[in-house]
């Protein structure tokens, strides 16, 4: 009997040490062909358990797929339409031919030294939709990675957020140009198309791995009853515009009612009584978006505040928080804790500037009367026009 998830990591291993792919897939030729993606998935998180860094496997990933390659090749039309899945290789589909599209229209410009409005016009459009992409990977980050964790399938997630953030890196770069005049972005034409090209071949690479190795994963481990749930997550926080629609499953999936349980009983506080679907009111009334972590690091509950500013979606309940962060994120996700549980600090605040908009996040120890740390609570909001008070408001104006 030959275990398949050890002899794909001995492949993998010789791989790292330098051996020629393509000798290693000659030697191995017979064994790939009854090789599953699920195998490549699992050998790969064994070998990051046993000491091999993510960065490493991530950066060999390229060179994994030139040697299983004649497996992975199988996994087309993985998914029916309107599946999760399939939607979600509809959208690389259309992210590669938008990328290809802005450098093949950099390159008419570059070659031609001149451009018409409607060149611009249609540049600017192109970047746009990929801007209105992003929504792409906080449903994989936030709805389908979480699901595969509850599966044990934790590294290969990782490995794909990190080139999520290496995309969005690139991304931003073409976006700081094209927030500029239309002469910026003809002065900068040469950069465009070198990022156009960065881009794309960064997503082919990407959404290879996606689609023949995630996903054929996600459809192997996950139950389907589960791929209601995915959908219903995947709707909470929104598609692309060039997303596929179908109709027909999104209005049954839509129409799925969600169970939940109520309660009439009434919670008794020191301070006063509060049924729960007025607690749950107030939560999603207040002008702060927050997540509660437990003392095992697990999301225990966040709030439902109109225009959250940052996604969560119900399938991150259970989860470690430390993989809802990056990994450059997870050293001071940890530190914060760690303070937290044993009392060398009560809350931590941070300030950034996202889109022009100041936020403000701030972390608190969540401990009871004794003193016992319970958990830690995260509060998210927008300052950017409290930073613009001045003076007094004393009277109530007409706005609302």
């Amino acid at each position: 009997m030959v275990n398949n998830v050890e002899v794909v990591k001995e492949i993998i291993k010789k791989l790292h040490e330098g051996a020629d792919p393509k000798e290693v897939q000659a030697e191995y030729s017979e064994f790939l062909e009854e090789t599953t993606t699920t195998d490549i998935s699992r050998a790969e998180e064994e070998l990051i358990r046993e000491g091999m860094p993510v960065e490493k496997v991530r950066k060999m990933c390229d060179v994994h797929i030139a040697v299983f390659q004649s497996q992975l090749e199988k996994n087309n039309d993985i998914a029916p339409q309107g599946h999760p899945v399939s939607i979600l290789m509809s959208e690389h589909n259309a992210l590669l031919e938008i990328s290809k599209e802005v450098f093949t229209l950099t390159k008419a410009i570059m070659e031609s030294r001149q451009s018409s409005d409607d060149m611009l016009t249609q540049l600017r459009y192109l970047v746009q939709q990929i801007k209105d992409s992003a929504n792409h990977y906080l449903r994989e980050e936030n709805v389908l990675f979480p699901h595969l964790e509850k599966h044990g399938v934790t590294q290969p997630p990782a490995i794909m957020w990190m080139e999520h953030d290496q995309i969005r890196e690139v991304e931003k770069k073409l976006f700081d140009i094209f927030n500029g005049s239309d002469e910026d972005v003809l002065q900068q034409v040469a950069t465009v198309e070198h990022l156009a090209l960065s881009l794309n071949e960064l997503l082919a690479s990407h959404f290879y791995k996606e689609n023949n190795i995630l996903f054929p994963t996600a459809l192997r481990v996950m139950d389907e009853d589960e791929w209601p749930e995915v959908m219903h997550g995947f709707m909470d926080i929104g598609f692309c515009p060039f997303t596929p629609r179908f109709p027909d499953i999104f209005e049954q999936i839509k129409a799925t009612p969600e169970t939940t349980e109520s309660s009439e009983g009434l919670i008794q506080f020191e301070t006063g009584v509060l049924s729960p679907e007025m607690i749950e009111g107030i939560f999603n009334t207040l002008p702060v978006d927050i997540t509660f972590v437990d003392a095992d690091d697990k999301v225990k509950f966040f709030s439902e505040s109109g225009g959250r500013i940052f996604v969560r979606s119900k399938a991150v309940i259970g989860r470690s928080v430390q993989l809802c962060h990056p990994q450059k994120s997870i050293d001071i996700v940890n530190r914060i804790l760690d303070d937290f549980r044993n009392n060398r600090r009560d809350s931590a605040d941070f300030w950034i500037n996202i889109k022009g908009r100041m936020i403000y996040i701030r972390y608190f120890a969540v401990r009871n009367r004794e003193g016992k740390y319970l958990g830690t609570l995260e509060m998210t909001q927008d300052i950017t026009e409290i930073q613009k008070l001045k003076g007094e408001k004393r009277l109530l104006d007409d706005s609302r």
